[in-house]
């Protein structure tokens, strides 16, 4: 009798599967910072959550506060996309209607309160603010990209590297700024957290980024 040929066990996961993984862990171990804190989460928690081993989120995962990332960069996806999508001609701050601040919100993750409350932890965690900073950097070149493709300029052009610098730190100025409000900060968890007022607050970053330093 011939053996069987080929791999036997579980199916190796599609990438469209790991990264729902990811996802999953990153919102489990959100929920678990913002009700108890950083320090008194384990990987053994946030695992049981989604409903994986510790060695699984670890897998993913170097560090807890690193299971975070992909609900900080599915936002520079989002965003990017709104850049090549910015009709010419019209003001940069129209980007961020309420409409379009619903989906942003959506594509990372949590409800409103949760990560608006994610943010501020970034404020007293280092290791959160390491995370949080460096989403920030990879976005920049992205957003550079896209500022480049939308005005048929080369990718290493100057003008589309500082106009995604000003846009880059607009933005996390004004995030920063909205979840470090105090009557934000005093909204409980699950509450929820205006939209409209989110839009607003990256509004009026992007249109003092527009009138540039005098």
């Amino acid at each position: 009798m011939t053996a069987p040929s080929g791999r036997t066990g579980r199916p190796p996961l599609t990438e469209a599967r790991k990264a729902e993984i990811r996802l999953e862990i990153a919102r489990a171990a959100v929920e678990l910072f913002v009700a108890q804190g950083v320090t008194a989460t384990t990987g053994e928690q946030i695992g049981q959550a989604v409903g994986v081993s510790a060695r699984t989120v670890w897998r993913y995962f170097p560090s807890k506060e690193s299971c975070v990332r992909p609900l900080f960069s599915a936002g520079i996806d989002v965003i990017a996309a709104l850049l090549r999508e910015w009709r010419p001609g019209h003001p940069l701050p129209e980007l961020f209607d309420p409409a379009l601040t619903t989906g942003l919100l959506a594509a990372t993750g949590p409800d409103g309160a949760t990560g608006t409350a994610l943010v501020r932890l970034t404020r007293t965690e280092p290791g959160l603010r390491a995370i949080w900073l460096q989403t920030y950097d990879e976005a920049e070149p992205a957003f550079a990209r896209a500022l480049a493709d939308r005005a048929g300029l080369p990718a290493d052009d100057l003008r589309p590297m500082i106009q995604a610098a000003m846009l880059n730190a607009a933005l996390r100025a004004a995030v920063e700024r909205f979840a470090w409000t105090e009557a934000v900060a005093d909204a409980g968890v699950g509450e929820t957290v205006g939209v409209a007022e989110v839009a607003e607050t990256l509004r009026s970053a992007l249109a003092i980024a527009a009138e540039g330093v005098s």
